[in-house]
């Protein structure tokens, strides 16, 4: 039975009309028109799909619509725009971290995610925290470079506000 589903969508509030065992990826592309996550494997094992629910990383391929309703989702979308982009984003195009860009989208999200918790991450932190993301581009290195460049610009602008990071 469909019925209105309410969340929080890239920090709007947003209704959707939807069986609550309908796929939050579907809903996210097919519904609200959103395309940052992306179908790769349907089980949950390739981090195409990813995005944050409440703040925590999740494969929207493997998430029903009813278990998110008054939760926050955060897409690709949602981490910036082209008049400021989020520090991940622009690392990444500055390194070139990426071929097709098919898998970003996930990777960004699972960076996000990371950086959220752990400000000064090592490379080997980072590394783990993207290990479910599938890319087979090989740019390995230059994805794990750009985390870490954000991160450092992130912890450098949070100190010249004043804020300890």
């Amino acid at each position: 039975m469909r019925r209105t589903i309410h969340l929080i969508v890239n920090d709007r509030p947003t209704s959707v009309e939807a069986e609550e065992t309908a796929v939050l990826l579907d809903v996210l592309r097919s519904d609200l028109g959103l395309h940052g996550a992306r179908f790769g494997c349907g089980l949950g094992q390739c981090g195409a799909c990813a995005v944050l629910v409440d703040g925590a990383v999740s494969a929207a391929c493997a998430v029903e619509i009813g278990a998110v309703e008054g939760k926050t989702v955060l897409t690709a979308e949602g981490l910036g725009t082209e008049e400021s982009p989020h520090p991940l984003q622009t690392a990444f195009l500055e390194l070139q971290a990426g071929q097709c860009g098919y898998c970003l989208t996930g990777i960004l999200i699972g960076a996000k995610a990371l950086l959220d918790v752990n400000p000064d991450p090592s490379r080997a932190e980072i590394a783990q925290a993207l290990a479910w993301h599938l890319c087979r581009c090989g740019v390995h290195n230059r994805i794990l470079e750009a985390v870490a460049l954000a991160a450092r610009r992130m912890r450098e602008s949070a100190r010249q506000e004043g804020v300890a990071a």
